[in-house]
């Protein structure tokens, strides 16, 4: 259980720093635009940081199990953004602004809930 709560750790290391260090200003205004590369980047590296994660956390014999959870995290991830792009309030002087990233940092979260709950034995 404490292995689950290490990688728990790890994935909300990287969604921060992915998300609000290392994620350019492209990458932001192309997220809500469907399929385009900026936005399938920045949710791409969150796939492959996760995979990297499991990868060295559980070692190479769980590989494709890895990547497969990171592929999971980049397809969930690329979606809850683009719906944040397209249906949340932009404007940060509105309210309704943070209730919406609040809900799309809650959405990824759960994500991360979701796959440590198909890590556990």
């Amino acid at each position: 259980m404490e292995s689950i709560l290490v990688v728990l750790i790890l994935l909300q290391i990287k969604h921060w720093y992915i998300d609000f260090v290392n994620q350019s200003d492209e990458e932001v205004t192309h997220k809500g635009i469907y399929l385009n590369w900026q936005g399938m980047k920045h949710s791409l590296k969150h796939g492959l940081a996760t995979a990297l994660i499991l990868l060295g956390f559980f070692g190479t014999d769980y590989a494709t199990f890895a990547f497969i959870l990171g592929a999971i995290d980049y397809i969930t991830h690329y979606h809850i953004d683009w719906c944040k792009m397209n249906y949340g309030n932009r404007d940060i002087n509105n309210p309704l602004f943070w209730k919406h990233l609040g809900l799309d940092q809650m959405a990824h979260q759960l994500v991360y809930i979701g796959l440590a709950y198909l890590i556990l034995p």
